[in-house]
């Protein structure tokens, strides 16, 4: 919940960017924002025939989609819009977004392909947890170190520090360049970000567990 905790100061900001979109319908710029992140996941896919400089444009996919996931909501609410059928789509196109972007990086050649699947095991058990309070009736959860926003700023910076990373500096000999070594295991930046996911995404999944656990009445009582 790093930045879903400035949500509130930079509301202002997010006002302004959604003004040009308030004759859109929600559900399209939500529409426009899985088409994008699918779009990442393509790319990432691509890498692995062509070049890591494609990462550059995976971070650019990754922050626009995120960027139009924040606007649909903040049109939403702005023209009255706001609806029970919109913000389950919303949910919906979010977990297609969070497998096509995690899918496309795990086969990339530069993504430990394990480390790729728990994180995305543990994405998935966070968005999980989260819906399930609102389903006991305890609303939507949104704590934790591993939100939405939280997660595609992550994605973002990794695949643009993998494309950064990546380029033919003139001191480099030896190439993958991007590489480097931890222990005697050779990792790369998305590697770490991937580590980030699962340690930080079972860590707020446990924890949004527990919250719920503790707000629920004990057997026997209503």
């Amino acid at each position: 919940m790093v930045l879903e905790s400035l949500r509130g100061r930079f509301q202002p900001y997010i006002a302004r960017l959604a003004r040009p979109f308030l004759a859109w319908s929600p559900g399209t710029l939500s529409l426009v924002a899985l088409g994008l992140a699918v779009a990442a996941g393509l790319v990432a896919f691509v890498v692995r025939w062509t070049t890591p400089y494609l990462f550059l444009a995976v971070a650019l996919l990754v922050f626009f989609a995120g960027l139009f996931d924040v606007i649909d909501g903040e049109v939403a609410r702005a023209t009255g819009r706001s609806s029970v059928r919109g913000d389950f789509v919303d949910h919906v196109y979010d977990r297609y977004a969070d497998v096509a972007i995690l899918l496309g990086i795990a086969v990339s050649t530069y993504a430990n392909p394990v480390l790729a699947l728990l994180a995305l095991v543990s994405l998935l058990l966070v968005s999980y947890m989260g819906t399930q309070a609102q389903a006991l009736g305890q609303g939507r959860l949104y704590g934790g170190l591993l939100s939405r926003a939280d997660r595609l700023v992550v994605i973002a910076l990794a695949t643009f520090l993998e494309f950064d990373w990546s380029l033919p500096w003139p001191w480099a000999t030896d190439l993958p360049w991007s590489r480097f070594h931890i222990g005697g295991v050779e990792f790369t930046v998305i590697d770490v970000a991937l580590a980030y996911f699962v340690i930080a995404g079972q860590w707020t999944a446990v924890a949004r567990a527990r919250r719920v656990y503790r707000a629920l009445p004990p057997a026997g009582k209503a």
